[in-house]
């Protein structure tokens, strides 16, 4: 079976930094085609934020605009876990993101969630 868990979530005040990490298993590498953060705030729907792919051995990431400048996805295919550094955190950053997957077969699994919360 297939889990995702985050990790790194928690209290941080405008301009702080927080790393997000997750670690998927129940699957092998190669089966994984990309990796996401997704974020939703209260009230709001859940939003794309950054994504990695893993089927190629540069990866290409991808940003939603608002954090772009600010927040880096990385990748480590040998442990099939992403990470998010984010830096500058906003208060509108205040969200509980989601780890991603995204398999060769088609298949889409989601982590629990952790929560963020950026004080101002």
């Amino acid at each position: 079976q297939v889990q995702l868990v985050e990790s790194g979530g928690g209290l941080v005040q405008f301009g702080g930094s927080l790393r997000l990490s997750c670690v998927a298993s129940g699957i092998g590498t190669a089966s994984i085609a990309a990796m996401a953060w997704y974020r939703q705030a209260p009230g709001k729907q859940r939003e794309l934020v950054a994504s990695m792919t893993f089927m190629t051995s540069s990866g290409t990431a991808t940003y939603v605009d608002s954090v772009k400048g600010r927040f880096t996805i990385f990748r480590d295919i040998a442990e099939r876990s992403v990470s998010l550094q984010m830096n500058s955190l906003k208060p509108e950053d205040t969200a509980v993101y989601y780890c991603n997957m995204a398999t060769r077969f088609g298949a889409t699994h989601w982590g629990q969630g952790t929560p963020v919360t950026v004080s101002s």
